[in-house]
């Protein structure tokens, strides 16, 4: 669900001078341009290889090409801005043109200018614009913003983590993130959220979020999972990281029944095709 401008019955999410169309589920491939990421191990780190690896996911159907310059994984440790930027901004620099929108992975306030001024549309930002300034430059930009929850840090999240009701409280603490960036001049309609699958979340709390999605849905801003290839899959299914498809393809699934807006995944085209029959019934049915 989202309040942004309605385009014939459809909601819109605005990114930059853009809209979005909300009338099927997008798709955000992911782009990690990093040596540590948790499912890819640094395969992209190479700039030729991050470049081929972006246009092949924008062939395959991906609605939006999420690039990260900073791994989040459970454990990882913080790069600089400098660093992050000399990953990100050249991968922008070479995709100008594209007409997928691009989405920059970052909480730093220093990378979200470098990446806006390189043509990004959406900053998705894993702390929800808690680091000073973040929101300033979101809302000097009027681009698409993704707030996401996440307990603790990515170095401790993983930590035992805890919640008297995990739904509601990370539904509270996005609504409370939402009206903070309302409060430093961000349109609603650039605003989307992200339940944050796996950050500082235990198995039990990750499937009672995807059970309970529909529950985002009160708060009328596009809602984004991101479940793909995670460790919580892996325990479900007893399959290693690179042989996680099926298990993506099913949580992409059936978090776009109970409500989301935009899956963030790996496997563009895998999860394309199950998008496509699922939209196929919803046509057929009314």
């Amino acid at each position: 669900m989202c309040n942004g401008k309605v385009r014939g019955e459809h909601p819109v999410w605005k990114v930059r001078g853009r809209e979005l169309l909300l009338d099927r589920v997008l798709i955000m491939g992911i782009v990690n341009v990093t040596p540590d990421s948790f499912a890819d191990g640094g395969r992209y780190f190479d700039h030729t290889h991050a470049l081929a690896h972006a246009r092949q996911l924008i062939d395959q159907g991906a609605d939006i090409i999420d690039i990260g310059g900073e791994s989040t994984r459970p454990g990882a440790a913080e790069v600089s801005p400098d660093e992050e930027r000399r990953r990100v901004v050249p991968l922008l620099d070479a995709l100008a043109g594209v007409a997928t929108p691009l989405s920059v992975d970052t909480s730093k306030p220093e990378v979200m200018r470098a990446a806006l001024a390189a043509g990004a549309a959406i900053i998705n930002d894993v702390q929800a614009l808690q680091q000073p300034a973040a929101a300033d430059v979101v809302a000097e930009h009027s681009c698409g913003v993704v707030l996401m929850h996440m307990q603790g840090t990515p170095g401790t999240m993983q930590q035992a983590p805890y919640y008297r009701d995990v739904t509601k409280d990370v539904v509270q603490f996005l609504a409370q993130r939402l009206q903070y960036a309302r409060s430093r001049g961000i349109d609603m309609r650039c605003i989307a959220i992200d339940p944050g699958f796996g950050f500082g979340k235990t198995d039990a709390h990750n499937f009672t979020l995807l059970a309970e999605l529909s529950e985002f849905e009160r708060m009328q801003v596009p809602i984004v999972v991101g479940l793909s290839r995670k460790a919580t899959l892996g325990r479900a299914s007893s399959r290693a990281v690179d042989d996680r498809v099926s298990a993506s393809v099913a949580a992409a699934l059936l978090a776009a029944e109970r409500g989301a807006n935009v899956v963030r995944v790996h496997d563009v085209a895998a999860t394309r095709d199950a998008l496509s029959v699922l939209q196929a019934m919803r046509d057929a049915t009314g």
